[in-house]
């Protein structure tokens, strides 16, 4: 067997230490629950039934904050599926033809069948030159994960993985459980920090667990804070950080609410239409990731036309009108309760030839 070479061991050295924040917050957690279980509830407080009330609520917000953070760490980010992946005989012309009309044509066969409504922003298909395929809206590829990550968010350090479509939902859990936790420790704690510096405390180890506590708990509060509201914010407006900060391009342009259905809907969107589920890190999010519905302002010409029974006045309650539906009937259904969408009045095969692109152009994007 050929030894490693010095590029295989510098990438798991990398992958060594890209668990250092992931090893960092797991040791910090287990100090709080020393310093909270044992020195505050169990060693500082006298009053038992404050002590049975503290430990209760405690190890229940315990329990939500480190099943959503495992889940967040190791459930596997999703990749496009194979029909978005090229052909061998595609990658062939590809490598073989110069750039140039030889490419538009294989990625105009490959994609005229494919729920594609984005683009790059000089309007050509979005193609990945490393995973060779064709990406999925709201697909890109991470660089540390050197894969192409359906509906990515961002690579989060903390949990040492991708936060995308498959796990956004724990990781937005696992904002809200330990903004919980952080707050429920600062609050119970708080007459205790006040007794540290009034001598209140007896001399032992017990108050400088008390007093770091409290500051730890109050500072991860304040930041954790204002990142959980910001991804509220991005919830209800159906976006994702990359897309916040540089918004969707669809053939008939920029379009920041492009994807925004409302609010209730965007929330569905993540959490799914069973609302038992959706303080719990089980997944339920709607759709595949590989397709969404759109709610463009202006309607695409080369995509289906409008399904029988919406009008033009037909709006959202973002004022923008429904496009055509998706390919994607896992995703669809996010728009029945809608009167404006018939299953009567649309015919597949027309939805789906209504997704060519005929005029398409090659970018090389990662």
């Amino acid at each position: 067997m050929a030894p490693s070479g010095p590029g295989s061991v510098r990438r798991r050295c990398r992958r060594v230490l890209y668990w250092i924040p992931v090893v960092f917050i797991s040791l910090l957690l287990g100090w709080s629950y020393y310093a909270y279980a044992i020195q505050l509830c169990i060693v500082s407080m006298e009053n038992v039934g404050e002590q049975v009330v503290c430990l209760i609520a405690y190890h229940l917000l315990f329990a939500m904050f480190v099943w959503s953070y495992w889940k967040t760490i190791f459930t596997l980010p999703m990749n496009p599926s194979k029909e978005f992946h090229l052909s061998y005989a595609e990658k062939e012309l590809l490598e073989r033809e110069p750039r140039g009309e030889a490419h538009q044509e294989v990625l105009r066969r490959a994609a005229k069948d494919l729920p594609i409504y984005t683009r790059t922003m000089s309007g050509a298909i979005r193609y990945c030159d490393r995973c060779q395929l064709i990406k999925p809206d709201r697909c890109h590829h991470c660089s540390v994960c050197d894969k192409c990550i359906l509906k990515m968010d961002h690579h989060c350090p903390w949990v040492n993985n991708c936060v995308g479509f498959s796990n956004y939902k724990f990781f937005l859990l696992f904002l809200a459980y330990s903004l919980l936790y952080c707050v429920f420790i600062a609050a119970t704690d708080l007459q205790y920090f006040i007794k540290f510096w009034t001598n209140g405390l007896p001399d032992t180890q017990a108050k400088f667990h008390i007093m770091f506590l409290f500051f730890a708990a109050a500072m991860f509060s304040v930041s954790l804070s204002s990142l959980f509201g910001y991804h509220c914010w991005l919830v209800s407006k159906n976006k994702s950080t990359l897309e916040a900060f540089r918004s969707p391009v669809f053939r008939h342009g920029t379009d920041k609410n492009g994807f925004s259905l409302g609010f209730s809907k965007n929330m569905r969107q993540v959490f799914g239409d069973e609302k038992k589920y959706w303080l719990l890190p089980i997944f339920s999010s709607l759709g595949d990731g590989c397709s969404f519905p759109t709610c463009l302002v202006n309607q695409d010409p080369e995509q289906a036309s409008t399904p029988a029974g919406l009008n033009s006045t037909s709006k959202n309650p973002e004022n923008h009108q429904f496009p055509a539906k998706p390919l994607r009937e896992s995703q669809s259904h996010l728009l029945t309760d809608s009167p404006s969408w018939t299953e009567s009045g649309t015919n597949p095969g027309k939805g789906k030839a209504g997704m060519s692109n005929p005029a398409l152009t090659m970018e090389n994007e990662t």
